[in-house]
């Protein structure tokens, strides 16, 4: 008997994958790569900061700028993107935030100074904070309330998979190459994603609910306004999920800008030294985000959250503040990854599951977006800070107020574990 219920427990812990449709499951290998596509374009600028400071002469706080104003970009192209996909589709507006930012990566390639690489990054992030508005409502819309924590937890897993890529791309590069080619030929190979779009165009199909979402405001002559998550009904909603949002992602790229650099400057490690130092954050990360997409059905969004912020706070302290050795490092690099990344999982059902199909998107790509956008502040403050302290203790520090606010925000938020999506 025991073994009988150990079975059907395994079963149903798999069963979400098996409930999909095979256009559901394109749906969800389209949405999986093209996160993991994005990741991979996102993470090759912070590899390449090193060499593009010393092939551009620029500063750290260039460099901060840079990464600042990407994400500040995403944060619009998200709510734009979100926007676009309540009125003419998920499929279609994911198609074209991957060709738009695999295109604008590809030409950051090229930049010859600060202005050149500052606009193609911060037009890159456009596209990326869109890609992520389209992909993870499509994804959740295809999926039951039973299994969508893990089925959105498990598209995000493909982030740990494109930064797995990319560290793995740029330390043979790096190893192989002069420094002034290597970063270049890594913002080259980020075009490499505009092949997604034309499946998603050929293979996958807009989500049954947002069809018929479609066909009653056709019907009806109704309007969605762009403000519409702004009325008093989602006001409060709207502005606790942005708090969520900016606490998850402010911790992250505090964490994730200036790591490399860290590990270079600060522990003198080598490319290749560095590379398998991230390797095992990325490892950690990657299961960080599995583990968190099942709790987040298992034991609720909130709860969740505030697992993961605890103990993404606690181990960046000790990775990043403590005087430890670089042996210990290595092995707090798993939870490190576990915390900061696993964090994400479970957050875009979250996000779904708080708004009407209506204006899911705009929704979603708002708050999350909004939440990136404030983020974005951090990797340039920790460039100004390491003017009076050392990079790991300004990592450390913005990382833990960052984390505080998840725990705030998901203390008010209500629980939405279970909740089915409707038309309307």
């Amino acid at each position: 008997m025991t073994d009988s219920l150990a079975e059907t427990a395994q079963a149903d812990k798999r069963s979400w994958y098996g409930e999909l449709s095979p256009p559901g499951k394109r749906t969800f290998w389209t949405c999986f790569l093209g996160y993991g596509l994005d990741a991979f374009d996102v993470q090759v600028y912070s590899l390449a900061i090193p060499a593009i400071i010393a092939t551009l002469s620029l500063t750290k706080t260039d460099v901060g700028m840079i990464a600042t104003a990407t994400l500040l970009a995403s944060a619009l192209g998200g709510w734009l993107a979100g926007i676009l996909a309540d009125r003419f589709g998920r499929v279609k507006t994911l198609q074209i935030t991957v060709i738009f930012f695999a295109f604008f990566t590809f030409l950051s390639g090229f930049a010859q100074d600060f202005e050149q690489l500052l606009v193609c990054r911060t037009l890159m992030g456009l596209g990326f904070g869109g890609e992520w508005s389209a992909g993870a409502v499509l994804m959740a819309e295809v999926i039951g309330a039973k299994h969508r924590g893990k089925a959105v937890g498990m598209v995000q897993s493909a982030w740990s998979v494109g930064w797995g890529a990319a560290v793995l791309l740029s330390t043979i590069l790096f190893s192989l190459l002069p420094q002034n080619d290597a970063w270049r030929i890594l913002f080259w190979v980020g075009l490499a994603p505009a092949v997604l779009a034309i499946f998603a165009r050929r293979f996958i199909k807009e989500p049954e609910i947002y069809t018929a979402t479609r066909e009653q405001l056709t019907k009806s002559g109704e309007k969605v306004g762009i403000t519409e998550i702004f009325a008093p009904s989602l006001l409060r909603r709207t502005l606790l999920c942005s708090l969520l949002s900016t606490g998850a992602q402010g911790g992250y790229y505090a964490i994730a800008t200036w790591l490399p650099s860290f590990l270079k400057t600060e522990r003198q490690l080598t490319i290749i030294g560095s590379g398998g130092y991230l390797a095992v954050i990325i490892i950690g990360s990657f299961a960080g985000y599995v583990t968190g997409a099942y709790l987040a059905d298992i034991i609720g969004r909130r709860n969740k959250f505030i697992l993961f912020a605890l103990g993404a706070a606690v181990t960046v302290v000790v990775y990043t503040y403590l005087p430890i050795s670089n042996t210990l490092m290595l092995f707090l690099g798993f939870p490190l990854g576990f915390f900061s990344s696993g964090i994400f999982a479970g957050m875009g059902a979250f996000l779904t599951e708080n708004y009407p199909t209506r204006t899911r998107a705009a929704g979603q790509g708002f708050t999350y977006n909004f939440g990136r956008g404030i983020a974005a502040l951090n990797p340039t403050l920790v460039a100004v800070a390491t003017a009076s302290m050392p990079l790991g203790q300004a990592i450390a520090i913005f990382a833990v107020v960052a984390y505080a606010l998840v725990i705030l925000a998901a203390l008010v938020l209500p629980e939405t574990k279970g909740k089915e999506l409707s038309a309307g």
